[in-house]
């Protein structure tokens, strides 16, 4: 999966007009998070298609910031639990992996950008075992 992060002018109908611009390419939104930043916002979204988004996001004239590839893990076994997600965290933490990047996408999942994906992905397969 990748993490696009888009950049939107902060207005009414922008989302929208990213939404409509992938939804239009068949290509579905699996995550998705924004912030503001001045006038502007940047948008992350989470797809399995990176290259089609891209080519799509960029004909409709938008900037793309980034692409990245990220952790999806399913969470549905620590959701709603007080201190799942800080004993997620503190796990890679302690490992020396950094968080920078964090949301949630649909069915339960958690999208997760670190500085080291394989280190990462090691340790949380241990976990998970």
């Amino acid at each position: 999966m990748r993490d696009i992060a888009v950049v939107l002018e902060n207005a009414p109908g922008s989302l929208a007009n990213l939404g409509e611009t992938l939804g239009n390419m068949g290509i579905n939104i699996e995550g998705m998070c924004g912030l503001p930043l001045n006038d502007q916002s940047i948008v992350h979204v989470l797809v399995e298609d990176a290259s089609t988004a891209k080519w799509a996001i960029e004909e409709a004239g938008f900037k793309i910031q980034g692409i990245r590839e990220v952790i999806v893990l399913d969470i549905s076994d620590i959701a709603g639990k007080a201190g799942g997600g800080g004993k997620l965290a503190r796990r890679l933490g302690n490992n020396r992996i950094n968080i920078d990047l964090i949301y949630l996408a649909e069915n339960n999942r958690i999208v997760l950008g670190v500085d080291d994906i394989d280190k990462a992905r090691t340790i949380l397969e241990k976990q998970m075992h």
